[in-house]
């Protein structure tokens, strides 16, 4: 199973303000940056990653983005369900649909895949995902462009 590109973002941005210090906020500009993503869809994700609960984002002079308490030691599997959905991994209803899907077990057996995958990523929080060797390296991205919040 390979997770979207949006996914893959959010997890990304995730874990980099998992790392920013206490008076530290970045805009979405500066994570995507440091990130290496296009800000728009930095900015997509973001918001996405608001309506979850797991970051929270200020407007205006001290603004920025920071990692909820949820966002920090919420599961990382239940993230990722809610960002990806938990459809079929095949199109078995798509136009065409598959001739097979009234008999075929091969959609029930890549559901309870889906499904596995998920569960090994439940216990694990992005806060765990920083630790060495991990949030040393997030710390350098974009090194000198994450701002002093002055607020």
């Amino acid at each position: 199973m390979r997770l979207t590109k949006s996914t893959d973002i959010a997890l990304r941005i995730a874990m980099r303000l998992a790392v920013t210090r206490d008076d530290e906020a970045p805009t979405t500009r500066e994570v995507a940056a440091a990130i290496d993503v296009p800000y728009t869809h930095a900015a997509k994700v973001v918001s996405r990653l608001q309506h979850l609960g797991v970051v929270e984002a200020r407007r205006g002079r001290g603004g920025g983005l920071t990692l909820t308490t949820a966002g920090r030691l919420g599961s990382v599997g239940r993230l990722v369900r809610e960002l990806e959905g938990t459809g079929d991994v095949v199109g078995c209803e798509d136009e065409p649909p598959c001739p097979l899907r009234g008999a075929c077990r091969l959609r029930g057996a890549l559901r309870a895949a889906q499904e596995a995958f998920f569960a090994a990523l439940d216990p694990i929080t992005v806060e765990e995902l920083t630790g060495p060797p991990t949030g040393p390296v997030l710390l350098t991205l974009g090194t000198g462009s994450i701002r002093k919040n002055t607020s």
